[in-house]
């Protein structure tokens, strides 16, 4: 017996040794990127989704990047993946989208956002949902939307200056939720039985977090939000199909349309997916931007005094001075579209831009496997000195005469390539309509500054606190 118990203990010692081996290095036909695979199973997850409190590009990166160079491999969540800091191969992935390239998230990603999730399609049905979204946030659409950010950014404003204080990126979340949901579904919170934003809430909380669905762990809350969520918007639709409108007045009226059209390539599940992440997307990562604006404001005495003049002087030209913003006035305001390019630039509220190999690549030297995980980083991109003097500094003057109305080698922080983020633009007009109506009409003070929290690579104020005030 011993000897046969000897024999299959040291083949199970090979064995696992082989897989350690195996794991440590991959299969590939050239050379592989330098790197890491980390841990079996774990590969470096544990450390990539670790917190840190730096505005610099995250450690995670920065010490791979002085290590290995600015192309180099890791495992995350058992995944083996290709990190790029390179702005070539940045370039190079996104011109070659759909043919080399295609976008990839993780499982948990999927899970979080749903499987039918527009990240998550391709081909001809990545492109008819983008022109669904182009039809809600394209230009003649926002020029409509503008008057309604004025005032729902005016009234907000008015009520926040009667208290003593706001927690400044919960406000401005709810106030563009509020917006956003009533152009989507015609939600209003006052009008409604059940609390949507609540369920958004619990989602965010445990969006960048370590992927364990056990109950009391922030990613099962995060699941539990998304179901919660899912559930509300599915009875909404179901409610309108039964007693659909006769005027089209939201984008869910649109998608009624769209469904009902005879061989539709739209699906009750897509639609919703859309819709979730639509609303996410939209009030989440807009009220992060401009909470760093505000605190870039306050830190920056310069820049809040060059921005107060460009907007002061829209109001001096015009006739009647409590009128309206106008979109040729709106589309004027030059130093403050250089300001939100440096928010945004610093903010780097997108971690990592994810893709798949479709096939072996080749590039600069190294092989990236057909299958594997690329990440794009665009901290490590809009934070590279060799670009960006002195990258740490909040400089919008550096924009001045520089083109960027789109994604470039050297900013992507709405993406970049086929999938450059639709609603950009929205984005921006809202940040510029606050901002307007922030510095023609009110002053404010810091009460709580707020730590800068990263994880991984997402920056966000934590409890930015101030008190908003009356311009005299």
């Amino acid at each position: 017996m011993w000897p046969i118990a000897l024999c299959i203990g040291t083949f199970v010692i090979i064995r696992i040794i082989h897989w350690g081996y195996s794991w440590r290095n991959p299969k590939c036909n050239g050379k592989l990127p330098p790197g890491s695979m980390g841990l079996p199973l774990l590969g470096e997850t544990l450390q990539f989704f670790a917190p840190n409190t730096s505005s610099d590009i995250p450690p995670f990166i920065k010490e791979r990047m002085e290590r290995y160079g600015p192309i180099f491999r890791t495992n995350l969540v058992g995944r083996p993946v290709v990190v790029s800091t390179d702005p070539d191969l940045n370039y190079f992935i996104f011109q070659q989208e759909g043919q080399l390239f295609q976008s990839w998230y993780p499982d948990t990603f999927t899970e979080i956002f749903g499987r039918q999730n527009v990240g998550s399609l391709h081909g001809f049905m990545y492109k008819y949902l983008k022109n669904m979204v182009l039809n809600l946030f394209g230009p003649e659409s926002l020029k409509k939307m503008l008057p309604e950010v004025e005032h729902a950014t005016c009234r907000n404003l008015d009520r926040w200056s009667c208290q003593d204080t706001v927690e400044l990126k919960e406000a401005t979340a709810r106030m563009i939720f509020d917006l956003t949901a009533k152009k989507l579904i015609s939600y209003e919170q006052d009008k409604s039985s059940e609390n949507l934003r609540e369920n958004f809430v619990a989602f965010i909380q445990g969006l960048i977090s370590f992927p364990l669905d056990i109950p009391g762990t922030a990613y099962h809350k995060c699941l539990q939000g998304r179901k919660k969520a899912m559930s509300m918007l599915k009875n909404m639709l179901k409610e309108r199909r039964a007693m659909p409108r006769k005027k089209q007045s939201d984008f869910f009226d649109y998608v009624i349309e769209e469904l009902k059209k005879e061989g539709t390539i739209l699906t009750e599940a897509i639609a919703l997916d859309l819709m979730f992440v639509l609303l996410f997307a939209s009030f989440e990562t807009t009220s992060l931007a401009i909470t760093l604006a505000t605190k870039f404001l306050s830190d920056h005495p310069l820049v809040l005094k060059k921005l107060t003049e460009e907007h002061e002087a829209i109001l001096e030209k015009r006739e009647i001075v409590d009128s309206e913003l106008t979109w040729k006035e709106y589309k004027s305001m030059t130093f403050t579209f250089q300001f939100i390019n440096e928010t945004v630039r610093l903010a780097n509220i997108v971690p990592g831009i994810f893709r798949k190999a479709l096939r072996e690549i080749q590039f600069k030297g190294y092989t990236i496997p057909a299958g594997w995980a690329i990440m794009v980083c665009p901290p490590a991109v809009h934070l590279n000195p060799a670009k960006y003097e002195d990258p740490l500094a909040f400089n919008p003057w550096r924009w001045e005469g520089v083109e960027s109305s789109g994604a470039s080698k050297h900013f992507m922080a709405f993406g970049g390539g086929m999938r450059f983020c639709v609603g950009t633009d929205f984005t921006k007009m809202q940040m510029a309509v606050f901002l307007h109506c922030l510095v023609t009409k009110y002053r404010w003070q810091t009460v709580r500054g707020g730590d800068i929290v990263r994880t991984p690579g997402l920056q966000f104020p934590n409890g930015f606190h101030v008190q908003i005030l009356g311009k005299n």
